[in-house]
């Protein structure tokens, strides 16, 4: 029998609990943002109702919730049980679902600045389908609302765009009190009101144009978006790197750690090669790692 002695044989201890300690907090982040989603959808009674979804005209913001919960839960599980095990299938998804990611998000941003006209379109059109649904869920409701009142803004270009929604429609046959409104979140905001006043809107497109100025915020969401990036660039360009960083991160520990198990997985095929089934046993070895 013939034995082989190889530098770095066995696996980086290092590498292998910084890649544990790295994905067990993505596991568990996934896994409260999928215990919130279902929260929140059982709040608005649709568990209960499958066929509320179906209803539902605008975005949900519950199901970008889920979405995030159920990719991070995934890839921190995929990463914590291919390091502790030493799984190279698992740590190969891993570094794979994390390189895919990294590409689209460069993908994005390069299209995103070179087709801004249609982006902004997009994004107008987008944010009109929501103003139409915007009483008909909750989460809906408030997502627009926390926009508005950051912003100081109101509709995406022009507070008229409530007119889209029925309860803020200015026509004459409107039965709705809000008729000729705006949702509180565009109203002016006064440091000395200790109580939200969420009537504020209520009527102020019956005013002329020239006066809605001292009632409500008239720049739409669009107009401001755009303005609040470039005062943001450093900030915005500042938050990208350090998620690319974290996933360059991720995807190093996870080619490191395959590659030292490879290592250790071939040095022991090496031992096992005096055996006459030295393939049935090194393949033995890399299908069923190593427990903890």
């Amino acid at each position: 029998m013939h034995y082989y002695r190889y530098e770095n044989a066995e696996v980086s201890f290092c590498y292998k609990y910084l890649m544990f300690s790295y994905n067990i907090i993505f596991w568990l982040a996934g896994a409260a943002f999928i215990a919130i989603g279902f929260w929140a959808w059982s709040e608005k009674g649709v568990l209960l109702d499958l066929t509320q979804v179906t209803r539902l005209h605008g975005f949900d913001p519950v199901w970008l919730v889920l979405l995030v919960g159920a990719i991070t839960f995934i890839l921190g599980f995929a990463g914590c049980v291919g390091a502790l095990r030493e799984n190279i299938c698992l740590l190969k998804f891993f570094s794979g679902v994390i390189g895919l990611i990294f590409f689209l998000e460069l993908t994005a941003a390069v299209l995103a600045f070179v087709f801004q006209d249609n982006v902004r379109e997009w994004i107008n059109d987008f944010f009109l389908a929501n103003v139409k649904a915007y009483r008909e869920d909750i989460d809906l409701q408030n997502l627009i609302d926390s926009l508005q009142k950051l912003n100081h803004c109101c509709g995406a270009k022009e507070p008229d765009d409530w007119n889209l929604n029925v309860y803020f429609n200015c026509t004459n046959n409107n039965p709705s009190r809000e008729r000729c409104g705006v949702p509180f979140s565009c109203c002016l905001s006064d440091p000395a009101d200790s109580v939200l006043n969420t009537q504020c809107g209520y009527d102020v497109r019956k005013h002329l144009k020239g006066d809605w100025i001292n009632y409500i915020y008239i720049k739409g969401c669009i107009p401001a978006l755009e303005e609040w990036l470039p005062r943001n660039l450093y900030i915005v360009a500042g938050v990208f790197i350090i998620i690319s960083l974290l996933q360059m991160m991720g995807i190093f520990l996870a080619r490191t750690l395959i590659v030292d198990i490879e290592k250790t997985s071939t040095n022991h095929l090496k031992i096992a090669s005096g055996f006459p089934f030295k393939y049935v046993f090194g393949t033995f070895l890399y299908c069923f790692p190593k427990t903890l």
